[in-house]
């Protein structure tokens, strides 16, 4: 941890409650902006640069790699990504709001967390529930469909849950689908988040790990349009190739 922090970041910083405490406090802002009706994309990415900020403040470190990938997609795209905690939810909007706007596909029950789901409400997300597949599938489609159309970006996480290891037989084509019914191109996002482990009792604040470094990193590009199952087998593969280059675990299930 940098030396020139603030005393308290220093001292209280190795406390999972001083981060947690401080993750709230961002929630919190985000929420009363969201509820006056002002939580648009710049105070979104400020409220995710204010969480990167966090990280380092209580001795992490997020690397962030191939980001220009999204300029690269010269428009819209279908962000593919694994899933491993509740961070990369907070951090990253910031990351893609750089280059243009972006829809999240998430789990309905999100949206109605106190706080939390006020915010992601005002962010325009596609809400699943993961308890109908047929119905998911055709909010996805429809939904994505007309975020990208508007010029947004959308992300999916094709698991079924979040995860501390990447599991390929568990990843799902949803992503490259939506993207080749749409005629916009797939970007691969590997990531490994195990920073922010999963909790016994709430799942999604569990201790914190100073060890694990936070890694983002876009893949370049790739056209799924007629070649659908290659672009799958592709994003598989980039993501599998980045967490073994992290240490990370990938289970053959």
């Amino acid at each position: 941890m940098p030396g020139g922090l603030p005393w308290p970041d220093r001292w209280l910083g190795r406390s999972d409650t001083w981060f947690y405490a401080n993750l709230f406090a961002i929630v919190i802002r985000a929420n009363r902006i969201a509820r006056a009706g002002n939580y648009d994309n710049r105070r979104w990415a400020g409220s995710s640069f204010d969480t990167i900020r966090l990280v380092e403040r209580c001795g992490g470190q997020v690397t962030i790699a191939g980001a220009l990938a999204l300029a690269e997609a010269k428009g819209p795209a279908v962000i593919v990504a694994n899933h491993m905690s509740m961070a990369e939810t907070f951090i990253l909007p910031g990351l893609v709001l750089a280059f243009r706007g972006v829809s999240f596909v998430v789990k309905e029950s999100l949206l109605h967390y106190p706080a939390f789901g006020a915010v992601l409400r005002a962010c325009n997300p596609i809400s699943v529930t993961r308890e109908n597949p047929r119905e998911d599938l055709k909010a996805v489609f429809t939904q994505g469909q007309a975020a990208l159309e508007a010029g947004r970006s959308v992300v999916v996480f094709p698991q079924a849950t979040r995860a501390p290891y990447f599991a390929p037989a568990l990843f799902n084509t949803l992503g490259v689908k939506l993207a080749a019914r749409a005629g916009v191109p797939v970007v691969p996002l590997a990531l490994k988040t195990d920073f922010q482990g999963t909790g016994r009792i709430i799942k999604d604040f569990g201790p914190i790990d100073r060890r694990q470094a936070m890694h983002y990193h876009f893949g370049a590009p790739i056209d799924p349009r007629g070649r659908e199952k290659e672009t799958h087998a592709q994003v598989v593969a980039f993501i599998r190739e980045r967490m073994t280059a992290w240490g990370g675990e990938v289970r053959n299930l």
